[in-house]
């Protein structure tokens, strides 16, 4: 089958879900051609049946804002018309979902029409979905839409509340390749960071406001009272100058390592002994199950999808949003209870191969791919 992937080609999870779907679906012979403004950072080698298409945004005196998802759709009909596309798979309603609705129409009676799954991975529904203006976009492009999937069941719901909607929504979860995501020694770790990798805790993100980085740190400061405890940051962006402006004020400048972005995650996963995400809004956490898979427990909010990934008391634990004190208290009891963290260490990786596997998720995207093409 030949597959287009529509995704944004950073850091965040939903570029990372549809570079390795579509990694995963090279693998299995599928043909997969992904088309962005650039290459998805997942790409970092070549692979058989996987070709990149660089969407280039032309500029014209005329327009004081470029438009790249008219951009985008023209780069998809140029790759329809040659690759003889099946499937065009849009990761987030606006602008991907969108960008295909025209490219489809704008091949009509030239080429070969394409199908268009599109997959809600979250802000495009709960922030651009209920935004006034956009909202109309947002449910067109799912109504038009041959197959619709969100990658979980709190954002589905959102999507049906937000929208007011009766498109029908398969829930196909966010992934993991056990085989990369593993335990693996810290010894490097161990070196930099000059800890025995007993107390340490790390959190990833984009460190945008809705991930509550600085609660992280206010976490840390707790745990610290009773326990000398370290606290990895992975990431960057808008909340970074607050968060080392608050470790500063509370003179934690030895214990919070800020590393920016990073690539070598399951070595800095298996550096630390419990995962933080106590994010404000969460369709689904797919640094945690990364975490999980790396053996590593999650403390972290009761909200959004999270649940659906963390269960409250086997893998992890889960507290209300803000609650410093409760999510402290958590992590205490992990780090100060051996046979308790080993439980969850052993459940987390159990867990997140027999519920979030690459090679059970992709056959259900395979499925789903089959079942439109063959619509008429």
């Amino acid at each position: 089958m030949n597959i287009g992937i529509l995704c944004y080609p950073t850091y965040g999870g939903s570029g990372v879900v549809a570079t390795e779907l579509g990694k995963s679906l090279a693998t299995k012979g599928h043909t997969v051609h992904f088309i962005t403004y650039a290459m998805p950072l997942r790409l970092e080698k070549f692979q058989d049946n996987i070709f990149f298409h660089e969407v280039e945004v032309p500029h014209y005196p005329l327009f004081d804002f470029q438009s790249y998802d008219i951009a985008l759709a023209g780069k998809i009909v140029d790759v329809a018309r040659f690759a003889r596309l099946d499937v065009v798979h849009a990761h987030y309603a606006i602008p991907h979902s969108i960008s295909a609705y025209l490219a489809n129409n704008a091949v009509h009676n030239v080429s070969k029409r394409f199908k268009v799954v599109t997959t809600l991975h979250g802000t495009d529904i709960t922030l651009v979905g209920v935004e006034r203006n956009l909202k109309p976009l947002v449910r067109l492009s799912i109504e038009q839409s041959h197959a619709v999937t969100a990658v979980s069941e709190y954002l589905r719901n959102q999507t049906y509340e937000n929208l007011s909607i009766n498109t029908p929504i398969d829930v196909i979860p966010n992934f993991i390749d056990p085989t990369i995501y593993s335990k693996v020694p810290c010894e490097k770790v161990k070196r930099i960071f000059g800890t025995d990798c007993k107390n340490v805790l790390i959190h990833v993100s984009n460190f945008r406001p809705v991930k509550r980085v600085l609660d992280t740190i206010h976490i840390l400061n707790k745990v610290r009272e009773t326990l000398d405890t370290q606290l990895i940051l992975v990431g960057d962006g808008p909340d970074r100058t607050n968060a080392e402006r608050l470790t500063r004020e509370l003179g934690l400048e030895e214990n919070v390592l800020f590393l920016g972005k990073q690539s070598a995650l399951p070595e800095l996963l298996s550096s630390a002994r419990v995962f933080l995400l106590p994010s404000g809004e969460e369709s689904f956490g797919l640094s945690a199950l990364e975490a999980m898979s790396c053996e590593i427990p999650v403390v972290g909010s009761n909200i959004g999808g999270i649940s659906e990934v963390v269960t409250h008391g086997r893998n992890g634990f889960l507290a209300p949003m803000g609650d410093i004190d409760a999510m402290a208290q958590y992590v205490l009891r992990l780090l100060q209870d051996e046979a308790l963290y080993n439980t969850f260490s052993q459940n987390a990786r159990q867990d997140s191969i027999e519920r979030f596997h690459i090679d059970s998720v992709v056959t259900m995207y395979e499925d789903l791919y089959n079942r439109v093409v063959e619509q008429q």
